[in-house]
């Protein structure tokens, strides 16, 4: 057997997992880890009789991120052995296991490892859990290491565990895997030539085109197997159709990416006799897998990756830049077998803005069935277990929300439905239409489970039933590679499925909404292509598409668009139908608010389900409190209105507050409108529009704010009126920089003492009899003994009927003229 560079770590490796139970190891691509440490371990159990001494005890689990990599490392493995897969190496993956009794190595993907922890939390017969390529961080690897780290320190402390990686971050999984000791392989790679590109890729369509040109000249230049890093299985068929012509003699193009049948996906990592070899890949290709024949790279620098929107509670596809450690995965490919080459189809200057790392799934990923796994384990708070990355806050309580409006959870924790759930291999959506509309809902969920079967298709998803049960009837082209792929499935999911909670079978429209109760869509009036989702949010359709018209839909894939996504499948559904679908109760909600548009309140009765309308009626007997909190709303959008009497006693009140009397309310606009539900809401009974409100007048509003002592303080101390010595009231107006009276000059003869508001001299302006202002004074007594002189000469000729003695002191106060003589 081939030495590996791996095995110059292994005695530091077995001795560290002697001493501490666990370790993390680093080894950079080729070092031969994946398979040569398992196999490494199985030798040490060998020589130690199976169960005696530190070794683990039990089978080793070996995780791997993708089916195509765990089934090609027990091959290999079992191959090293001389025996087939089944036997002392065996795996599992969905829809396929080779494992026996004599299974000492079992190589599992990671979400297997879950169903087993959830099933049998203390591993029973596993001695040791080994993570390989944890470095690309999917979500249940984060959850699978997170359990492990739980039931080695509450039930299994003689669980070992081994976290493995090419790029990783090690010092943080070391410091979460409690001080965990870090081993490090240095590698045998051969001398690897970066060349980068002179310009960037072309956007769009022409980048297709552009990959095939670049990718004959490398074709022509070098030697050696060719593998190529695409985004996805779009660009992977856009550059092999690119490549139809003018490829050198010999080179065979070969694609490799998930949805690939399994045996397209071994010719594409098997070598070819007297051929050369060029792969189109995408990331599949980075990690785990070996490609012998290997020998230039060619990185076109972009990702594909699955980000998650809490707020729309949809996922989407999004092409994004490589990271810096994708980028040196992949590079590395081109040096396992000899002196290799890596080209990058980006620039000098565009590789130093690559990221370092990419995001870890937990951080971008739809965690429903994070929250469904974390429930069924006894946890609510992920806090609670030893994450590398917390899960986002947000995203994590609409996983939560949406397990709740599944019946999943509810206040107590997981609910017996939600169990069920938990123990089908779906995302908690499609296993919750499974439980309901039971195996008639099989096809349909491995349609919801895959990648469109169909090219160029509307969205209706009759369409793509039809062309998964009958090739032809769709009258559209379907995939030959994932139809057979989601057939597949079907079988397996109809095999696994109960018998149904319906009372009534389902139609598939009703299956789907049992799925996407959130996703119900009412079409927007005038707006043929735009809906509303009852989740609350917009998407539109195709305005061509023959479902644009529909009134109701139920959307079951979108572009996931936070602001208004596109419905790329959805099925149409009568409103009959939609009522009868299990659990799917519009309710009668009573609706009283403020319409701005309008400007007045609006009272309704709407049958709602979720955001929709299904029905609106006009509320003829809203209730008053109803009508007043409604307007309250259109009160903070108008604004505050004081009429004169209102404005002076709030004029009031805040002058005797500016004295220091701590005893009177805050009447400020600020202040009433942080407070307005408590002073206004009893007095807002009949006001139901603006027109309304500008004539209302909120003076009682605003004096029920003071108690009955603080109305005797405010009329004493800062009164409303001044009575003049004819004991007739004149209104202080308090609207100026000071209290203010306007006076007929005669009516105050007699008055030596000047008139105060809260201890402060009150303005007083003297009248003529015409009502003109002659003077104003804050010191009357000084004005009768100074300037009334001057101006009693002035008036006595042009009022001579009227009163103007020489001592206003002595004379009585009057309003009438001079007696006739």
């Amino acid at each position: 057997m081939t030495r590996l560079p791996i095995e110059d770590a292994l005695p530091d490796l077995l001795a560290a997992l002697d001493r501490a139970g666990r370790a993390v190891l680093q080894a950079p691509p080729g070092a031969g880890k994946t398979t040569r440490v398992p196999l490494a371990l199985l030798d040490r159990q060998a020589a130690r009789g199976g169960d005696s001494g530190p070794s683990p005890s039990g089978r080793i689990l070996l995780l791997e991120p993708r089916r195509l990599a765990a089934r090609t490392a027990a091959q290999r493995m079992a191959e090293t052995l001389g025996e087939a897969p089944g036997q002392r190496v065996g795996y599992r993956i969905r829809g396929e296991q080779k494992v026996s009794k004599a299974t000492r190595i079992e190589v599992v993907t990671e979400g297997i490892l879950t169903r087993m922890l959830q099933t049998d939390p203390e591993l029973s017969g596993v001695g040791m859990v080994i993570f390989d390529e944890f470095h690309e961080r999917s979500l249940d690897a984060d959850l699978g290491l997170a359990l492990c780290l739980e039931i080695r320190g509450a039930l299994r402390p003689d669980l070992q565990l081994l976290v493995m990686s090419a790029t990783l971050d090690a010092g943080p999984v070391a410091a979460l895997m409690e001080d965990a000791p870090l081993v490090t392989s240095e590698g045998r790679a051969f001398p690897v030539e970066t060349v980068f590109a002179t310009a960037p890729l072309p956007r769009g369509r022409l980048r297709d085109a552009a990959v095939a040109d670049r990718l004959r000249e490398i074709a022509a230049e070098t030697e050696g197997g060719i593998l190529v890093f695409l985004p996805g299985e779009r660009e992977i068929r856009g550059v092999a159709a690119g490549l139809q012509r003018d490829l050198p003699r010999g080179v065979v193009v070969q694609p490799l990416y998930g949805a690939l049948p399994h045996k397209a996906q071994q010719a594409a990592i098997t070598p070819l006799d007297g051929a050369r070899k060029l792969v189109l890949a995408t990331s599949i290709a980075e990690t785990s897998l070996t490609i012998p024949d290997i020998r230039v790279v060619v990185d076109a620098g972009l990702a594909r990756r699955a980000r998650f929107d809490p707020g729309s509670g949809m996922s989407r596809l999004v092409t994004e830049r490589v990271t810096r450690a994708e980028a040196d995965q992949r590079r590395g490919r081109a040096g396992r077998v000899a002196p290799g080459v890596c080209y990058r189809l980006w620039t000098r200057g565009e590789d130093g803005a690559l990221a370092a790392f990419p995001p870890a799934g937990i951080e971008a990923a739809d965690l429903t069935r994070l929250a469904l796994e974390l429930a069924l384990w006894g946890v609510s708070d992920p806090a609670d277990l030893p994450f590398l990355t917390q899960p986002p806050a947000a995203a994590f309580d609409e996983a939560r929300a949406l397990l709740r409006g599944l019946g999943a959870l509810d206040e107590t924790g997981l609910t017996p439905h939600g169990r069920r759930l938990a123990g089908l291999p779906l995302h908690p959506r499609l296993a919750h239409m499974l439980q309901i509309a039971g195996g008639s809902a099989a096809d349909l969920a491995a349609l919801l489970s895959e990648r469109d079967i169909l090219k160029a298709a509307p969205a209706d998803m009759t369409l793509r039933l039809a062309a998964l049960t009958d090739k032809g009837r769709s009258g559209y082209d379907s995939l030959p590679a994932p139809r057979a792929r989601v057939q597949e499935e079907a079988r397996r999911l109809s095999r696994a499925a109960p018998p149904g909670d319906a009372e009534e079978p389902l139609t598939p429209a009703q299956a789907a909404a049992l799925a996407y109760p959130d996703r119900i869509a009412l079409h927007r009036p005038g707006e043929a292509p735009r809906f509303l989702l009852s989740g609350g949010k917009g998407a539109r359709i195709d305005p061509a598409d023959p479902l644009a018209g529909s009134r109701l839909l139920v959307v079951t894939d979108t572009d996931g668009d936070p602001r208004e996504a596109r419905i790329r499948q959805a099925f149409e559904i009568g409103e009959a139908a939609l009522r009868a679908v299990p659990g799917m109760r519009p309710e009668w909600v009573d609706v009283c608010t403020w319409s701005r548009r309008a400007g007045r309140v609006v009272a309704r009765q709407q049958e709602r389900l979720g955001a929709l309308v299904l029905d609106d009626r006009t509320w003829a007997d809203a209730p008053r409190d109803a009508v007043a909190r409604a307007m309250l709303e259109g009160v903070r959008e108008i604004g505050l209105i004081f009429p004169p009497g209102a404005a002076r006693f709030r004029a009031r009140v805040a002058l005797l507050r500016e004295t220091g009397d701590a005893g009177m309310p805050d009447l400020s606009d600020a202040a009433l409108m942080a407070r307005i539900e408590d002073w206004l809401l009893p007095y807002l009974g009949g006001v139901r529009s603006a027109a309304d409100w500008r004539r209302f007048d909120p003076e009682p509003a605003l004096r029920a704010q003071l108690d009955w002592e603080a109305m005797q303080r405010l009329d004493r101390e800062v009164p409303g009126g001044i009575d003049t010595p004819l004991s007739r009231t004149i209104p202080v107006d308090y609207a100026g920089e000071a209290p203010e009276i306007a006076v007929r000059l005669q009516e105050m003869f007699g008055v030596t003492r000047h008139p105060t508001v809260a201890g402060r001299p009150l303005r007083v302006t003297l009248l003529s009899p015409a009502g003109r202002a002659l003077q104003t004074t804050m010191d009357l007594p000084r004005f009768w003994r100074t300037s009334y002189a001057d101006v009693r000469k002035d008036m006595r000729g042009r009022y001579p009927k009227h009163p103007w003695p020489e001592d206003p002191t002595q004379a009585e106060p009057t309003l009438r003229a001079k007696p006739r003589k």
